[in-house]
Formats: structure tokens, sequence, C-alpha cells
């Protein structure tokens, strides 16, 4: 049998292919629905992980700054749009590169 670095052996739900992990999920959550046993989010408990979420996304400030930038980029594009009566601004001509 293969080991990892840790020595442990490969086994178990975790040597499967992502796929037949996938499967068995996939049957997994569907005996719980039929049971009447699955968690269905409530709106308070979705909004709930969704806070939690973006509270643990905005601590990494580098990420933050960088969706600031092209947040940035995008709207500074949208505002140069020509004046209202003008024609609208023609494009330069595309020339093959050489």
């Amino acid at each position: 049998m293969a080991t990892g670095q840790t020595g442990t052996k490969a086994r178990g739900f975790a040597s499967m292919s992502a796929d037949k992990q996938r499967e068995i999920a996939r049957k997994g959550g569907r005996a719980a629905h039929a049971r009447g046993t699955a968690h269905e989010f409530t709106a308070d408990e979705a909004r709930a992980a969704g806070k939690k979420g973006g509270e643990r996304v905005s601590m990494n400030r580098d990420h933050m700054a960088e969706i600031g930038r092209l947040g940035g980029r995008t709207s500074a594009g949208r505002r140069t749009t020509p004046a209202q009566g003008d024609a609208p601004a023609a494009h330069p001509p595309q020339h093959p590169q050489q």
C-alpha cells in the first residue's frame, strides 16, 4: 500500500478519486433528505454564515487592496463616456502585430 509523507497509509475516503467522493456524498445527502434529517439553513443562519465568511476574507488586507484596485479601474472605465449629444468616440484603427 502507498504511504504518505507522514507515514500513514492512503485508505478510506481520502484515497478515493474526487468523483467517487462526490458520488458517495451525493447519496448521503439524498438519504438524509429522504429521512427528513438533512439540515436546511434558515435565512438567519445563512446571513450569519455569509457575515462570518465576509469577515474572514476581509482580514486579508492584500486581497482587499487588490479587489479595490480592480473595482477602481472598472468604475473609472465607465466614467469615460462621451458627453450628451456628442458622437461616440471612434476606436483607433487596429494594426496587425509586426
